[in-house]
């Protein structure tokens, strides 16, 4: 009796799915819901522009907004052109990927990396419209906006111990609006010999990342990182006002023709805080435009004062002042060892108007990075007038030559008569590495007095943009300026390797030479100033950037 049951209720189941289906069915086909009402039909004239905006989502700028022209022409050019625009791109990409996987492959004991297939495809980018400005300069801004929905076929292959994995990128789609800047203009072919691009807004980018026959973008969680992640870096690149410039035309006076003249008379600061333990501090300024630390003015540095009063004027040259900012960094001077900073200010040129004086108590704060809680603490303000004067074309060239001499000036007050001043810059280094470790500073090294930057890990092309100062009784005219870049190790492991290996190590620190150059100091008392590359002796490709300056009292 319990086996007839059970088959007789898996039966009566099985009748039971199978007539509720299908009276499912008929009740889906024939039955109308109630609910349903008809669509109102309105013509497009009586519709707003928000609600036509939400239906036709893909009208291009140049209908949505006048100040955008239709670029058609463009298009077809850009079509027509596209399979050699595509060959040129790609030989780029492999140039420029090139030194990044000579660095970074051996670090990541990585055997191989090499493009199998690099195209970007059939499908050129869209142009949907571009705005073109008039701003009586010497130059041409265009804004053009863009689409590209490509189908490249990128094909990354990787070898390690022994194995190799594909990678692939498929499915690209790029959505951007870029300020495009053609100047100055010149009156050579092409006629502007530099192109200036930023981002106007963080662009849309969104593709298929293929490995091992699986999409890596469909893992739960990857494709926002990764969105977020492209954005922020190209945004931290690339995004107005930070640019990404290329040179056209090799011509040095008009890639750095300057548009005006900007006078800093740094006044006084009041209430900055003492760093040594001992003591006051003792301050003093450096002030430079933007990312021209090459042309930093310094003011002289005053002794055991936390409300130091300078009351010294600098000229400094103006290039664009709607993007470029003067930065100001207040230091305490050392004698041994770097100098710690105590606060510095930025004031952005487009705020001031010109041929206005304009006297600014400003601020100190940490860093830039208006979301770092650390800026919130006080550190003192610092005092400056200031006055942007443009200038006519018959100016230009003056002001030039004036800014070359001028970055050059005399010593501080107390220097001995017959001396002066040594300035040493140490601004960078490159292709320098280490047997076993790679954490690179510079020491420097006159008449027995030594100093030293800061140390920078796992670097082999730092930058320390650090300057020292020497005041002598006479012009080192027979003295020789020694530079080492040396490594140390900051950590515990290659102590215990050189313990294993039976080396004595008393300081944890092991140092290890990277290069040396000794300068003959006779040049920049003759020459007043120099800046070059020095090939490091010792070091098979190292070379360090050394700026000098002499500075008679």
């Amino acid at each position: 009796m319990g086996i007839m049951s059970t088959v007789l209720g898996l039966v009566g189941f099985g009748w039971g799915i199978g007539i509720g289906l299908v009276v499912g069915y008929f009740l889906f086909i024939y039955t109308q819901p109630v609910d349903v009402k008809d669509p109102v039909i309105r013509p497009l004239s009586e519709l707003d522009s928000k609600t036509l905006r939400g239906l036709l989502p893909e009208i291009p700028h140049w209908v949505k907004n006048p100040d955008y022209d239709r670029v058609d022409w463009l298009n077809k050019f850009v079509r027509d052109l596209w399979p050699f625009l595509d060959k040129a791109i790609c030989k780029i990409i492999r140039e420029q990927a090139k030194p990044y996987i000579d660095l970074y492959g051996p670090k990541f004991k990585l055997e191989s990396i090499e493009f199998e297939q690099l195209t970007l495809g059939t499908l050129p980018p869209t142009f949907v419209g571009m705005k073109v400005y008039d701003t009586q300069e010497k130059e041409m801004i265009m804004e053009p906006s863009f689409k590209f929905a490509g189908n490249p076929n990128i094909v990354v292959a990787v070898k390690a111990f022994g194995m190799k994995a594909t990678v692939q990128l498929v499915d690209v789609q790029v959505f951007a609006t870029a300020r495009v800047t053609l100047r100055p203009l010149i009156e050579t072919f092409p006629c502007f010999s530099k192109i200036v691009v930023s981002l106007m807004e963080k662009p849309h980018v969104d593709f298929g990342l293929k490995l091992l026959g699986g999409d890596i973008m469909a893992i739960p969680g990857v494709y926002r990182l990764v969105q977020d992640l492209i954005k922020e870096q190209v945004a931290n690149m690339y995004l107005w006002p930070k640019t990404l410039e290329i040179n056209v035309v090799d011509d040095a006076n008009a890639a750095k023709r300057p548009v005006g003249l900007l006078n800093v008379k740094v006044v006084r600061a009041k209430g900055l805080k003492k760093k040594d333990l001992i003591g006051k501090s003792d301050p003093y300024v450096k002030l430079h435009l933007g990312e021209a630390h090459h042309f930093a003015k310094v003011t002289r540095t005053v002794k055991g004062n936390l409300n130091p009063e300078w009351n010294e004027s600098f000229k400094l040259i103006v290039h664009d002042p709607s993007t470029q900012n003067l930065e100001l960094h207040v230091y305490d001077w050392e004698k041994i060892g770097s100098h710690e900073t105590l606060g510095m200010a930025v004031v952005s040129l487009k705020k001031l108007n010109p041929e206005e004086n304009s006297t600014e108590i400003l601020t100190l704060v940490k860093n830039m990075d208006s979301n770092d809680p650390s800026n919130n603490k006080d550190r003192g303000t610092l005092t400056v007038e200031l006055n942007y004067k443009p200038f006519k074309e018959e100016e230009m060239n003056d002001i030039e030559e004036e800014d070359e001499d001028g970055a050059v000036e005399k010593a501080p007050e107390g220097t001995p008569a017959g001396g002066g001043l040594l300035v040493v810059v140490i601004h960078e280094a490159e292709d320098v590495e280490g047997k076993h470790h790679t954490n690179p500073y510079a020491r420097v090294i006159l008449r027995g007095e030594e100093k030293r930057t800061k140390h920078i890990k796992k670097n082999r092309d730092p930058k320390w943009d650090q300057r020292f100062e020497w005041i002598l009784d006479e012009p080192p005219v027979s003295d020789r300026l020694h530079v080492e870049v040396m490594s140390k190790n900051l950590g515990f492991n290659y102590h215990l390797k050189a313990l294993s290996q039976g080396l004595l190590c008393i300081d944890l620190g092991v140092q290890e030479p990277l290069g040396y150059v000794d300068i003959n100091l006779s040049d920049v008392v003759n020459n007043k100033r120099i800046n070059e590359k020095y090939q490091l002796i010792d070091s098979k490709n190292g070379k360090i950037q050394v700026e000098l300056q002499w500075r008679p009292s």
